[in-house]
């Protein structure tokens, strides 16, 4: 475990699935987390979860990702609350179905404005905290669907993470400067509320189709980011690194039949 004692961290969409899991993480590693969402009710419940996990404070933040004028609030709650910030884990996301055949403007539109925006207004509240920090970390929550794989309903979605790599590639270049580092994590199927949701068959099917044989946890991702957050991952940024227990590697479900 990486020590982030005294670290000053933002998990946005952190009480449920992969953000909770990064937010357990590195309230276990020590770290001051400000676990941000919508929900009031959740985020109280996520907040009694987290706490007393580790030495560090955990506070609840409510925020719209989608609008730059709460960004701006939860930025300052959480300076407020801790004295700075150090992490921002950008992993509000959303992923509704919609096949493209009858998508409306406005499916697109929701997708797009948490998805994209949503990222893009997180980082631009808490940038000058960052930059205050002397060694920020920007950690961006994509997946592997639409960077590197399809599936069919989520044409929007894969559009949306697949232009959060956009974003962080020339983010990581102007930022650099202010030391700090912005890089993505590419999640594959992990095993979150939402996926249960999916049915134990598509579950099943998934795992048949991951060379480990398995589906991944929350923690796994969070784990990673505590990586990407530590002092030891100091020249790395601009990076996205796919977390998906070799799903992507298969030509077809023959090579992993064994």
């Amino acid at each position: 475990m990486f020590d982030l004692t005294n670290k000053n961290v933002i998990v946005t969409g952190a009480t449920k699935g992969i953000g909770y899991g990064i937010a357990a993480v590195f309230a276990t590693a020590g770290a001051n987390v400000a676990v941000a969402a919508r929900s009031l009710h959740d985020l109280d419940t996520a907040v009694a979860g987290l706490d007393g996990l580790g030495s560090g404070k955990i506070i609840g933040v409510s925020v719209d990702v989608a609008d730059p004028r709460s960004c701006q609030a939860m930025a300052e709650a959480a300076v407020d609350a801790f004295g700075g910030i150090d992490v921002l884990c950008a992993n509000a996301g959303i992923f509704p179905e919609a096949p493209l055949a009858t998508m409306t403007p406005d499916d697109l539109a929701t997708v797009l404005d948490v998805n994209v925006k949503g990222t893009v207004y997180s980082v631009q509240a808490c940038l000058e905290a960052l930059t205050r920090s002397g060694a920020g970390r920007v950690i961006i929550t994509s997946s592997i669907t639409g960077p590197v794989t399809g599936f069919p309903g989520w044409s929007h979605y894969g559009a949306s993470k697949a232009a959060q790599l956009g974003f962080m590639r020339t983010a990581a270049i102007e930022l650099a400067a202010k030391h700090i580092t912005v890089n993505a994590i590419l999640p594959g199927n992990i095993l979150t509320e939402g996926l249960q949701e999916m049915g134990e068959d598509y579950i099943a099917g998934m795992a048949r189709s991951i060379p480990a044989g398995t589906l991944g946890t929350p923690e796994d991702i969070g784990h990673l980011a505590a990586f990407l957050a530590s002092d030891e991952a100091r020249y790395l940024t601009g990076q996205s690194i796919v977390v998906d227990g070799g799903q992507i590697l298969p030509e077809s479900l023959d090579a992993v039949a064994g």
